[in-house]
């Protein structure tokens, strides 16, 4: 089997997909890719971040944790983001990112690379499937593969049900409400791992 790489990009504020992408990590690794965990470029003010304590605690002890980059991108065989909601969709640092991604899609280095993608808010219908949606809809413009994790595990059932990608619930502090999600991630994780094995032993034979 060929090395597969595996970027795991997240952006968190109060520290539940920061969480996520560890227990996705845990999935990659243990289906044989070489991984990154990598975070998107805080934005935000400091007088923002500042002004919730949550918020500023999680910022210090993630603020030398390695940022993604464009190259990243490039490097990786598959990529599995974890965003927060805001208002339905992702947060502006997301997208922000993702707007940094003009220059790769224009000379096709994002073409077929396998994408799955999570998120979470504070409650149950916060708009986490929208949020996973928004981020499979830049996808589709890059010529994406998406891997949702679909009902193809117990534990998507056990973690809620959501086929698009596993999603949270979270309390203000952060902490992970929804039970049972670490095998979920996991699952999706691995499930990640192995289209896009697939696709590149397809694509290479």
């Amino acid at each position: 089997m060929s090395n597969l790489k595996v970027a795991i990009i997240y952006y968190t504020s109060t520290g539940a997909n920061y969480q996520m992408a560890l227990w996705a990590k845990a999935g990659a690794e243990a289906a044989g890719a070489e991984v990154k965990v990598l975070k998107v470029k805080e934005t935000a003010p400091m007088q923002a971040i500042e002004s919730n304590e949550a918020w500023k605690t999680t910022y210090e002890r993630l603020k030398n944790e390695p940022e993604a980059s464009m190259d990243d991108l490039e490097w990786a065989d598959a990529i599995i983001f974890s965003a927060p909601t805001r208002y339905g969709s992702i947060s502006s640092q997301f997208q922000s990112f993702f707007d940094q991604t003009g220059g790769l899609w224009a000379q096709g280095k994002l073409v077929n690379k396998v994408v799955s993608a999570m998120s979470s808010a504070q409650n149950p219908h916060g708009g986490q499937e929208s949020t996973v949606l928004a981020i499979y809809k830049n996808m589709c413009h890059w010529g994406a593969v998406l891997a949702p994790v679909g009902y193809t595990d117990n534990t998507v059932f056990g973690a809620g049900g959501n086929p698009y990608g596993c999603t949270a619930t979270v309390s203000m502090d952060g902490q992970i409400k929804t039970e049972n999600l670490e095998p979920a991630v996991i699952h999706q994780a691995k499930r990640t791992v192995q289209i896009a094995q697939a696709l590149k032993i397809g694509l290479n034979g």
